[in-house]
C-alpha cells in the first residue's frame, strides 16, 4: 500500500527532512572520500589545500592495484555464473517441488544472508584451511558463492512465483519437452529475475571484504582486501582514489541494471 504524501499535512515536511538527513548521513562519507582522492595532500587533509590527479596516476601505474582489481573481477564473474546457474536450479526445485522439508531447505539456503558475515567467514576459513583451499582462486569463488547464492535464489524464486505456469504447460501440450519448455518459455519470462540475480551476485563478490580478508594470501588479494591492507600499512590518498573508483563502478553497474530491467518490462 502506497503512502499518500499529500495527506500527511505538515508532517510531510518532517518526513522529508528526516529523509534528507538520512541520505546525507549515508552519502557524505563517500563524497569526502571522492574529494580527498583529488586533493594534493598526502595526509588526507580535508578540505584539501589543492587539487591533483596524481593519486589516480599512481593507482594505475602500480601493477599491484591492477592485479587486485583483475582478481576481484574474475572471481566475481565466476561467482555470478555459478550463483545464477545453481540458483535457477534450486529455485525451480523450491517453487515447483512438493517434497517434505522444502521450507526448511529454503530457510537453510538464505541463512548466510541472515547471519553476521563474520560467522560464515570464520567457518569457511577453518574448513578451507583443512582442505587446502585457503588463499586460492577456487576457495575465493566457493566462499563468495555461499554469500551470493541466497540473493540468486530469492530473486529467481520471486520471478518464478509470479510466472503463470499454465503457459509452460501449454508449451508441453504442444509437443515441447519439459526442459525445452522451461528453456524457451519460462526462462525468457523470468529473465528480469535472472538478471537481478546476476547483478546482486556480482556485487556481493565484488564488494565483499570480511570473507575475503580470511581467504586472502600475500599473493592473492581482491581489491577490497588491497584497500584494507593498504589502510593498515600506509595511509595514502591512493586508497581514496581506489575507493572512489570502486564506488563509481558499483553505482554505474546498478544504474545500468536499472535501465536494463526497465527495458525488460512490457
Amino acid at each position: 500500500m502506497l503512502l499518500d504524501f499529500d495527506r500527511l499535512g505538515p508532517w510531510k515536511w518532517v518526513l522529508a527532512t528526516i529523509t534528507v538527513l538520512v541520505a546525507l548521513f549515508l552519502l557524505l562519507p563517500i563524497m569526502f572520500i571522492a574529494v580527498l582522492s583529488v586533493g594534493n595532500s598526502q595526509w588526507l587533509i580535508f578540505p584539501p589545500p589543492g587539487w591533483t590527479l596524481r593519486w589516480y596516476r599512481d593507482l594505475f601505474a602500480d601493477p599491484r592495484w591492477l592485479e587486485a582489481a583483475w582478481t576481484s573481477a574474475r572471481i566475481a564473474i565466476a561467482v555470478t555464473v555459478l550463483s545464477v546457474g545453481i540458483g535457477l536450479l534450486a529455485s525451480l526445485g523450491l517453487t515447483r517441488g512438493s517434497f517434505r522439508g522444502r521450507e526448511t531447505l529454503k530457510a537453510l539456503f538464505i541463512t548466510p544472508m541472515i547471519l553476521p558475515v563474520v560467522v560464515p567467514a570464520v567457518a569457511l576459513y577453518a574448513f578451507f584451511l583443512r582442505i587446502g583451499l585457503n588463499g586460492t582462486v577456487v576457495g575465493f569463488v566457493l566462499a563468495h558463492l555461499v554469500l551470493a547464492l541466497p540473493f540468486s535464489i530469492i530473486s529467481i524464486s520471486n520471478a518464478l512465483e509470479s510466472f503463470d505456469i499454465s503457459i509452460e504447460d501449454a508449451a508441453i501440450l504442444c509437443g515441447a519437452a519439459p526442459w525445452e519448455a522451461r528453456f524457451r518459455v519460462t526462462l525468457p519470462a523470468i529473465s528480469h529475475g535472472v538478471f537481478a540475480a546476476a547483478v546482486f551476485s556480482f556485487l556481493v563478490s565484488w564488494d565483499e571484504i570480511v570473507v575475503a580478508v580470511f581467504m586472502a594470501s600475500p599473493t592473492l588479494q581482491t581489491l577490497p582486501v588491497k584497500i584494507w591492507t593498504t589502510l593498515r600499512q600506509d595511509l595514502t590518498p591512493v586508497v581514496a582514489a581506489a575507493s572512489t573508483l570502486l564506488v563509481l563502478f558499483t553505482i554505474v553497474l546498478m544504474l545500468a541494471a536499472a535501465l536494463v530491467r526497465k527495458g525488460m518490462k512490457p
